[in-house]
């Protein structure tokens, strides 16, 4: 592949940018990578082959590729694959990073089977008309040593979220929404699908309701992460989190 192989980043000090996310979209991107380093050591550290659905602008696939991974976004708007491409231009990873028009059921057309290493599902299957058609069609570009990362919305979570907002016809609607999912859905989802689930953590269990004002001073957003990170696979915690993610590989 042309060009040259972007840099790594590097652990130490915490960015500005890193620091202007919030505190569970940080634990995101942290836990992802880790689970692609862990990947990574077991099929010899080689970069992994990487699709993003519904991966839009690029929030992810800009992170990923930076630390020398390919990523396919595909996602149906073509509005937001043209601002990705831009985004991809600006930060010199146009060799890394790729943008197809289509959605799940598109997925074998357009990559082919058993062509991927990952693939990242977030915000996506809680939307999808038939969720267990969605994470067949995942499974069929998946190679045998492949993975997926699913990050779903949880429907207690935001039923709640939006009845504290003031926004009470909202949280009827969410209720009585029969797409709406929740760990223990997903989780037999998953398993029923013949997938092997390796890991479950709830994201924004504490940070999400935590006022900004409390993160002010030395050290207090680092704590808030760490104390996000401890609680994130207790399976309380994981239930109550206004979103789950799965790392799951073919069965």
């Amino acid at each position: 592949m042309a060009g040259r192989r972007p840099a790594r980043r590097r652990g130490g000090q915490m960015s500005e940018h890193r620091r202007s996310r919030s505190v569970a979209q940080t634990f995101l991107t942290d836990l992802l990578e880790s689970q692609l380093a862990e990947w990574q050591s077991r099929v010899g550290g080689r970069s992994a082959s990487v699709v993003d659905i519904g991966g839009g602008t690029g929030g992810l696939a800009v992170g990923l590729a930076a630390q020398g991974h390919t990523v396919t976004v595909v996602d149906p708007s073509p509005d937001a694959l043209a601002a990705l491409q831009r985004r991809a231009a600006e930060a010199d990873l146009t060799d890394y990073i790729t943008a197809l028009q289509g959605d799940t059921g598109d997925l074998s057309s357009l990559l082919g089977p058993s062509s991927t290493d990952v693939v990242v599902c977030h915000r996506v299957l809680e939307y999808l008309p038939d969720p267990r058609q969605g994470l067949a069609d995942i499974a069929g570009v998946l190679h045998e040593q492949g993975a997926l990362s699913l990050l779903v919305a949880q429907r207690h979570p935001v039923v709640v979220s939006q009845a504290v907002s003031g926004d009470f016809a909202h949280a009827r609607r969410t209720w009585a929404d029969a797409r709406m999912l929740d760990r223990t859905r997903v989780q037999r989802l998953l398993e029923e699908a013949g997938w092997d689930v390796r890991a479950v953590h709830g994201i924004g269990a504490i940070s999400e309701h935590v006022p900004e004002r409390h993160l002010e001073g030395p050290d207090r957003y680092r704590e808030l992460l760490a104390l996000e990170r401890e609680v994130s696979e207790d399976p309380a915690f994981a239930s109550v989190a206004p979103w789950v993610h799965f790392l799951a590989t073919p069965g």
